[in-house]
């Protein structure tokens, strides 16, 4: 079975080879020497394992220009399941019109940036 880390790299590199800039989201806290959590991560709890600028020509009055969409997507083995802070964020997202979702392999990455 693939690790997510395999699944992961390829699919950061179906999505570049699409236009899309993909960073790698490490979200977590740590404590600090004084005892102060500092949290850190796009979403904090639940924040997809990649966050994207997916490139979107316009239409119509913007003819020609490239606008980048937020984009958010859960690495997952084929086994693996989301938590319901992953499944919230990926649907914050969605509902204000990013591209979201949950990828096992660089073809399902593909299709949610389509």
């Amino acid at each position: 079975m693939k690790k997510e880390s395999n699944i992961q790299n390829a699919i950061r590199l179906a999505l570049t080879d699409n236009g899309v800039l993909s960073f790698r989201n490490n979200v977590g806290a740590y404590k600090s020497e004084k005892g102060h959590y500092i949290r850190y991560g796009v979403g904090e709890k639940g924040g997809s394992d990649l966050i994207c600028i997916t490139p979107v020509t316009i239409t119509q009055e913007m003819v020609g220009q490239t606008v980048g969409v937020f984009t958010a997507i859960e690495v997952k083995t084929p086994t693996g399941r989301p938590s319901k802070e992953q499944l919230a964020f990926i649907e914050a997202v969605k509902r204000i019109g990013g591209k979201a979702g949950i990828a096992r392999s660089p073809e399902d990455a593909i299709q949610i940036i389509k």
